[in-house]
């Protein structure tokens, strides 16, 4: 009710056509019951695949894209990594994140929206969130979702 009355203050009826439908996507290899995520940073390994990495299924062509973010836990002393990428059914991807992030437990932060890159097909779009080489980061914990928009 509130984003109907924001887009007919904003522009009337016009504003009403520009407010976007978003659906939260679905992890791959979840359940199926949830469209969030919680991870915690684990060690990077020598052999085998990290838990750094989440993908989220594109089951269908959006317009744009939001990914989000919130901490579970937090170190004051530490800062982590999170990259966003957009993978595309070419086998080509394109970054949409990359920054270092310290965010006090509960908070966090929505990246985007990201347009659709005209001409691709969007398939997954991919979380990654690692430790690096700072040893406070890990044992943190976070949540993460994705949501295509129309």
């Amino acid at each position: 009710m509130a984003l109907l009355a924001l887009a007919i203050a904003l522009g009337g009826e016009a504003g009403l056509a520009q407010a976007q439908s978003c659906t939260f996507l679905q992890p791959i290899g979840g359940n199926g019951t949830t469209p969030i995520v919680s991870k915690s940073v684990g060690r990077g390994k020598l052999f085998g695949k990290t838990n750094w990495n989440t993908d989220f299924i594109v089951d269908k062509p959006y317009g744009s894209y939001k990914l989000f973010f919130t901490a579970n836990s937090s170190d004051a002393n530490a800062m982590y990594p999170v990259e966003g990428f957009m993978k595309f059914s070419d086998g080509s991807n394109l970054q949409v994140i990359n920054t270092q992030m310290n965010p006090p437990i509960g908070t966090g932060k929505m990246f985007g929206p990201f347009a659709s890159v005209p001409g691709k097909q969007a398939s997954q779009i991919n979380f990654k969130v690692g430790a690096s080489s700072d040893p406070n980061a890990l044992g943190f914990s976070y949540r993460i979702s994705v949501q295509g928009c129309r």
